[in-house]
């Protein structure tokens, strides 16, 4: 017998469950227990690693924020000079890390990220000039919301396109439930953003739940608990506009995905450690391509 979209109980996983289980098997609420070895081939993710030193955490943390970078600019998100991620710092944590401006995002190295306060004055890390537009955004972010540890706002292609509507993308495909009852708008696009009462505004659109938001006639913004969750998501929302646009374009009836199978699917797809997981591949590849010049941090890991 086929198994419809609605028919999640002869699926349903424990909450616990991942598509990456880094346990030896994993339960369903029906059949028992999957070996593990079905998702991972008998190899154990390592997950999002523990730290019991913060400087180290710190290191790894960088590693990771320049992988992102060059994975941004393999995929095009380039543009200018605009664009930035941040990343919270686990010593001083009403400090961030941001990349320096006017450097192409394909040439970052860990070295090259800056550290600034809540102030806007940079106190550490490679000490130059950095987006104006972007401290105002995620200083908002991370001082509103002590959950994300991690910000993406680029000016990609597809996430532009899309925001002109100013509204969420449709749960349409599989995907596409990653961002299932997490999406944000701030609609009110006023120009470029440099003052700070626009991140405030910026910030109540996104809310306490939001984990992506939509800037109107702007770009994309994701967040994350990790720079890895943070970057697939907005790897992942990007993709999900430029499809998004395509089904607009044939002019056809669609069918979105139900209420219960999206809920399922983001639950066991949306997860930090699944997200981070994702991640990883293409930011192995970034590694592989930069012939020394970044490291997984794994040297850093307790």
């Amino acid at each position: 017998m086929s198994t419809s979209i609605t028919q999640t109980e002869e699926r349903k996983l424990d909450a616990a469950v991942s598509l990456f289980p880094t346990q030896h098997s994993a339960t369903t609420a029906t059949s028992g227990t999957i070996p593990a070895s079905l998702a991972t081939g008998g190899y154990e993710f390592p997950g999002i690693p523990k730290f019991t030193d913060l400087y180290k955490k710190r290191q790894w943390q960088l590693e990771h924020m320049a992988g992102a970078f060059r994975v941004f600019a393999r995929k095009g998100f380039t543009e200018g000079t605009a664009g930035h991620i941040s990343v919270r710092d686990p010593i001083e944590p009403d400090t961030f890390w941001i990349n320096p401006l006017g450097k192409h995002f394909g040439m970052l190295k860990a070295s090259d990220m800056v550290r600034i306060n809540e102030e806007g004055q940079v106190i550490g890390g490679n000490r130059v000039a950095v987006n104006a537009a972007g401290f105002v955004i995620h200083s908002a972010i991370h001082k509103a919301r002590p959950d994300v540890h991690a910000a993406c706002h680029m000016h990609s292609r597809f996430g532009k396109a899309w925001s002109v509507f100013g509204k969420p993308v449709d749960i349409i495909n599989q995907d596409a439930c990653l961002f299932y009852g997490i999406q944000a708008v701030y609609d009110d696009f006023g120009g470029v953003v440099i003052s700070k009462d626009e991140g405030k505004k910026l910030i109540e659109s996104l809310g306490d739940k939001g984990r992506v938001i939509f800037l109107q006639n702007h770009g994309l913004l994701t967040t994350g608990g990790t720079v890895d969750e943070a970057a697939y998501l907005f790897t992942a929302l990007e993709r999900t506009c430029e499809v998004q646009l395509m089904v607009e374009a044939a002019g056809l009836e669609k069918k979105t995905v139900s209420d219960e199978a999206a809920e399922f699917t983001h639950r066991v797809n949306a997860d930090p450690e699944t997200l981070y997981t994702e991640f990883q591949p293409d930011f192995e590849y970034e590694i592989w391509k930069s012939r020394g010049e970044l490291s997984k941090g794994e040297q850093f890991c307790a």
